[in-house]
């Protein structure tokens, strides 16, 4: 994939199979250890629960879950992130989420674990919500008094 686009791996190829970068979709996807597989955008409009591969108008990709579609847009969040992001537009949304390589095994999106691990952890999400930024609060404040320690 060296110096093209997702853009372009996906019109060629129809697909797109990657690692991630960064810990937004934990504890589905792994930083650095799980392959994503992420197909063309189907035609239409995508469904709540679907993780879309977006550019923001930044240049900036994310992949994150549609946890509601509105007319216009969708309001979008990680997994492992409890603020919401609103206006990602179709036009935004270059592929979708198909499957994830763990350990070798593919998990396709219609696999019954995962439909119950995705309806657990958005249905829940006002209770999850609070408790990964309280996490995060005190994952950054470790932090900081590590740098001080140095």
């Amino acid at each position: 994939m060296a110096n093209s686009t997702f853009e372009e791996q996906i019109a060629k190829n129809g697909k797109l199979i990657y690692t991630n970068v960064g810990d937004s979709m934990m504890p589905l996807i792994r930083q650095d250890r799980d392959l994503l597989i992420i197909e063309k955008k189907p035609e239409g409009r995508l469904k709540k629960y679907d993780v879309p591969l977006y550019k923001r108008d930044s240049g900036q990709y994310v992949l994150h879950r549609i946890l509601k579609v509105r007319k216009d847009d969708y309001v979008i969040c990680g997994d492992n992130r409890w603020k919401r992001e609103y206006g990602i537009s179709d036009r935004h949304i270059i592929g979708v989420l198909t499957g994830v390589v763990r350990d070798g095994k593919t998990i396709p999106v219609t696999d019954k674990k995962y439909r119950f691990y995705v309806h657990l952890w958005c249905d829940l999400f006002y209770l999850r919500a609070p408790i990964v930024a309280v996490g995060m609060r005190l994952k950054r404040m470790k932090y900081k008094r590590k740098r001080h320690e140095t």
